[in-house]
């Protein structure tokens, strides 16, 4: 049998050993299978040539036939460019490149008869199309060409001349080794009762369709593959748990619960605290184990939920562990915490990486002992050497900072794995937290407790920058801190940004008056929560920090955050940074601060955040605009398995579709449906070759 999985692609026509080990490096492609299933990102119809005169910056990518009449160096440093003036005789387009001027300037010759390809935008006034693709005229082929494949490459591969141009060439090569069917993936019943593209058929036609709608048929085969792979594992996953382990039973709410909820609440909870809090207790008094995703906007009251869910595990004579991404948020829980529970008799305590000696030998000794009732640690509580006497319920705050085998650790330290509460602060769309965590049942905690004011959030241009600094003066007379966050912390060669380093310099002497400290990642762990110390104690009215303060610090008095260069942060990520503030009765104030030109996807997403503090809109929003790999948060968590053709932010309806088709298969108990074999075959193929999809959860 053909093996596309095991021929070497240095073997391929056009390809051998150096450009193998640079596709290697750089996409991971090693395999004839990893090639053909690198798909092209965008597709483009070269069958007619416009007119300038036809032509504005609001259009696809197109293509002309003209000369070059004149080019010019514009600009010094970072803002140096270099503008051809072409002309096809109806009118003049400014071609322009920021990168490689002098590369460019030697290769192109004037009046002489080009195809230039690329995007028109408007500038200054004119038609601008940056860094095209230039041909030369004789070159141009139309109708025969069918709709031309595009590839993303990198900057080292376009360095070794392997650009979209070479990877069509060489998948062409790849195509022609297909000279027999490939077996397939997919059973004939669901071929023929989704009216599917064979296999070998598929592959073929997406690197090289000749119409759209054949283009159509391919992807959706392709997409409902994976899609429906995806599914069945995560679906397999959860019915093996189910099956495998039994839950501790939590039959009473009892004196601890109740003593909370009448004397203890900080506020009333509200209707959506209520709702969670019934479906927390209805899992763990079933018998089965719980897997539950809680989600809820920063602010919302998700802390209070898993206090009161552990309340119910102790109840019960269950210990109950809540673990945290950082030492500095594992510090804040711990304090909440034990601030909640004043007066009550449970022995709540913390262990994390910088607890040694005599103190963490005590409650190492304690929770074998029952002693301690409730642990509040950060991943330092999933190492081998602590062990629970009885672990009945764990909470895993802000999910994405934890990796699926530290998750796994937990389930060791039982004979019975112990319920789990996920939380995350990042709203998930409902298409991506079917993929992310469709093994667990989702929680949502749609409203603000009472007293909370929604934050104000204002768009501000970087030429106004006195009118800012006038708001945070006024701010800080008030008693309240500033957040100023900035997405660099050093200066970018490419990228002119507005830096921490410089930002942390300005402010300094903008507010010479005031305390004001700097967080980054960079720094040292221990350096970082001495200045996150000294913000949180009041001693610094500022802090100066990149995207570190995303996810942590409760700060009620701080009443401002400035998102500096705001153009360059996702709009999931804008609204998790604004999360920061508002946290205490005062009104609080989000600024984004950007420079006065923005391509219309940033307008539109800073706009969005200044209508909109929902955060559920907000990820839908942002899944539509940017698509599901940048958006926050799932870098971390991995999407467990590379979607190579398949978009959540488009093809969120196939995913519900495939998900049915799913379960029905799932639902063949010991898998032992001959006709099912196929599927059940490749799944284990695909958990083989994606270390990662194994252990979706």
């Amino acid at each position: 049998m053909f093996d596309i999985g095991s021929i070497n692609i240095q073997y391929l026509a056009g390809i051998g050993p150096r450009k193998a080990a640079i596709l290697k490096e750089e996409l991971n492609i090693g395999s004839l299978h990893d090639l053909l299933y690198y798909f092209p990102y965008k597709y483009v119809d070269r069958s007619r040539i416009y007119l300038i005169r036809e032509i504005d910056g609001n259009m696809p990518y197109i293509q002309l036939k003209g000369e070059i009449l004149s080019a010019e160096t514009i600009g010094e440093g970072r803002q140096r460019r270099w503008v051809a003036h072409f002309s096809d005789g109806t009118g003049i387009v400014d071609l322009v490149w920021f990168q490689g001027i002098k590369n460019v300037a030697n290769r192109y010759k004037w009046h002489q008869e080009y195809i230039v390809f690329g995007k028109p935008t408007m500038y200054g006034g004119r038609v601008n199309i940056a860094h095209p693709d230039i041909d030369p005229a004789s070159e141009l082929k139309l109708t025969n060409m069918g709709l031309q494949p595009y590839y993303n490459t990198t900057d080292k591969m376009k360095r070794n001349y392997i650009n979209s141009r070479a990877i069509e060439a060489m998948m062409q090569n790849a195509i022609k080794q297909l000279r027999d069917p490939l077996p397939e993936t997919l059973t004939p019943t669901l071929l023929h009762t989704h009216h599917l593209m064979p296999l070998t058929e598929a592959l073929t036609v997406v690197h090289f369709p000749t119409t759209p709608e054949q283009l159509r048929r391919a992807q959706y085969r392709l997409k409902f593959e994976e899609l429906f792979y995806v599914q069945l594992n995560i679906l397999h996953y959860a019915t093996e748990r189910q099956q495998k382990y039994r839950g501790y039973r939590f039959d009473t709410v009892g004196t601890l619960f109740n003593t909370f909820y009448a004397h203890h609440l900080p506020f009333e909870l509200t209707d959506a605290q209520k709702r969670v809090l019934k479906e927390i207790r209805r899992d763990t008094g079933s018998g089965k184990q719980m897997n539950r995703l809680l989600q809820g906007d920063v602010g919302s009251g998700k802390t209070l939920v898993a206090l009161m869910s552990m309340l119910i595990a102790l109840d019960n004579g269950y210990q109950a562990c809540l673990m945290a991404p950082t030492e500095i948020l594992a510090n804040q829980h711990y304090i909440t915490i034990c601030q909640l529970l004043a007066g009550m008799n449970i022995e709540v305590r913390l262990l994390t990486g910088s607890v040694k000696g005599k103190k963490r030998a005590s409650i190492l000794s304690g929770l074998l002992t029952k002693e301690i009732h409730l642990l509040i640690g950060t991943h330092a509580v999933i190492e081998e050497t602590v062990s629970f006497a009885a672990l009945g319920m764990v909470i895993i705050d802000e999910q994405h900072r934890f990796g699926v085998a530290q998750r796994a650790r937990l389930w060791t330290k039982n004979l019975q794995p112990p319920h789990v509460l996920v939380m995350t602060a990042t709203p998930i769309p409902r298409t991506l937290a079917m993929t992310l965590y469709g093994d667990l049942d989702v929680s949502v905690i749609d409203e603000l407790p009472p007293g909370r004011k929604p934050i104000v959030t204002i768009h501000q241009y970087d030429a106004h920058r006195h009118t800012l600094y006038r708001t945070v003066r006024r701010e800080i007379e008030k008693g309240h801190q500033i957040y100023f966050v900035y997405p660099l912390i050093k200066e970018s060669e490419k990228i002119d940004l507005k830096n921490l380093e410089d930002g942390y310099g300005n402010i300094c002497k903008e507010f010479s008056e005031y305390t004001v400290c700097q967080v980054h990642g960079k720094m040292k762990a221990t350096d970082k929560d001495a200045q996150m110390q000294r913000f949180v104690s009041g001693e610094a009215q500022i802090m100066v920090a990149t995207t570190v303060i995303e996810v942590g610090v409760n700060v009620p008095n701080a009443s401002v955050m400035v998102i500096e260069n705001a153009e360059r942060f996702g709009l999931s990520q804008l609204h998790q940074l604004r999360g920061r503030v508002g946290r205490g009765a005062e009104q609080s104030y989000c600024i984004l601060v950007t420079k006065f030109q923005l391509a219309e996807d940033t307008r539109k997403r800073i706009d969005i955040m200044v209508e909109s503090n929902d955060g559920f809109e907000i990820a839908e929003a942002d899944l539509k605009l940017r698509g599901p790999g940048d958006l926050e948060g799932t870098q971390q968590s991995g999407v467990p398995f590379d979607l190579k053709i398949a978009d959540l932010s488009h093809d969120g309806q196939l995913l519900q579709y495939v998900r049915h088709i799913a379960e029905e298969i799932v639902a063949d108990p010991a898998a032992s449906l001959p006709e099912n074999a196929l599927l059940w075959k490749q799944l284990k193929v695909l958990q083989k070759n994606h270390a990662n999809w194994a252990a979706i959860s």
